[in-house]
């Protein structure tokens, strides 16, 4: 699937008309290519195939928690087409297949980069890491402000929206899921 950056362009302009802007003036004459060019890149996550975010595993005698934290990411709010943003916390109890951990920041991006709710995303990235390493557990947790609740709206700027995903042992092991949360919340120690 391509994205048609004339019909993004064409909208925008419309949307600047709309709001009762000229599209043609000088400040505004290369903004319509301009968003094509931005929705293209915020939305390349609609264009990739998620089974090859984490295609490459390896075997590893290896059985404790293994956790990526504090992943920086961006997406856009389904409702509204506005950024929402935050950190993400990837973490999974190997049971003989192990992925470099890249591929977990990986996995956050590509889900983020498609118009999105936080809830779905958060599914959507457990879910792959479980699909492709059949772990013991899987936990993601993200932290994230929605500027279209800090910017419109009810405009409660310093708000930010938290949600988890459990899978396998972790959800099942209160135990586990706390040992979890708490590197989680632990500093680093850089």
């Amino acid at each position: 699937m391509t994205v048609d950056l004339a019909k993004i362009e064409a909208a925008a302009r419309m949307i600047l008309e709309a709001v009762g802007e000229d599209p043609d003036r000088e400040g505004l004459k290369d903004t319509p290519a301009r968003m094509g060019r931005m929705y293209a890149e915020v939305f390349a996550g609609m264009r990739e195939d998620p089974n090859t975010v984490l295609s490459t595993v390896f075997t590893e005698d290896y059985d404790e928690i293994v956790l990526v934290k504090d992943i920086p990411f961006y997406s856009m709010c389904e409702h509204h087409l506005l950024p929402f943003f935050g950190k993400a916390h990837v973490a999974y109890l190997p049971k003989s297949k192990i992925v470099g951990i890249s591929k977990l920041a990986r996995a956050v991006e590509h889900f983020a980069r498609r118009p999105q709710v936080q809830e779905r995303l958060t599914n959507q990235v457990a879910d792959l890491v479980s699909e492709a390493l059949h772990p013991r557990g899987v936990a993601v947790v993200m932290e994230a402000t929605h500027t279209c609740m800090t910017m419109r709206g009810v405009q409660k700027a310093g708000s930010s929206v938290v949600t988890s995903a459990m899978r396998g042992v972790i959800r099942n092991s209160v135990a586990t899921r706390t040992e979890v949360m708490q590197l989680i919340r632990r500093p680093g120690i850089f």
